[in-house]
C-alpha cells in the first residue's frame, strides 16, 4: 500500500522546489536590451532623489555622506545628538522616518540614514519638512 501523504509530498516538492518560472522569466528579462534600459531608467530615478536628499541637506549645513554612488543618504545627527534622539526628532517634528546609524553597529552611532527610494514628489516633500524643522 501506498501513503497517500507521501504521494503529495512528492508532488509538492517536486513542482515547487526550486525557482518559481515565471520568476525565471523576468530574471531572463533583465538581461534583454528592454529590461538593461530599464534598470538604467530605474536607476538613473532614484539616484536623481538622492541628488535631492544630498543637496538639500548639505544646503541646509548638515555633514552629509553618500548619495553619489548609491541610494543611500547618511548625514552626521546635529548638535551632538545620538542617532536614536535624532531619530525622534525627525519623527516628532518633521514626519520623517530614517534608520539610526548605530542599526549598523556602534561605529554609526551619531549618523542617520536616509533612502532615496520613493517617489520625486514625496522625495522633495521630505527634504522641504527637514528644512523647515531646522
Amino acid at each position: 500500500m501506498v501513503s497517500l501523504h507521501g504521494l503529495w509530498n512528492r508532488r509538492q516538492s517536486t513542482k515547487f522546489n526550486g525557482t518559481a518560472y515565471i520568476v525565471q522569466r523576468a530574471a531572463e528579462a533583465v538581461y534583454s536590451p528592454q529590461g538593461q534600459q530599464e534598470i538604467r531608467e530605474m536607476v538613473a530615478y532614484y539616484m536623481h532623489n538622492a541628488g535631492i536628499i544630498r543637496e538639500g541637506l548639505i544646503e541646509k549645513g548638515f555633514t552629509v555622506f553618500g548619495g553619489e554612488n548609491a541610494p543611500y543618504i547618511w548625514l552626521q545627527c546635529p548638535s551632538g545628538l545620538d542617532s536614536w534622539s535624532f531619530f525622534d526628532l525627525l519623527l516628532d517634528r518633521c514626519h520623517i522616518v530614517g534608520t539610526p546609524g548605530v542599526g549598523f553597529g556602534s561605529e554609526g552611532e551619531g549618523y542617520f540614514r536616509l533612502t532615496a527610494f520613493n517617489s520625486h514628489e514625496k522625495t522633495e516633500e521630505a527634504i522641504r519638512r527637514i528644512n523647515n524643522c531646522f
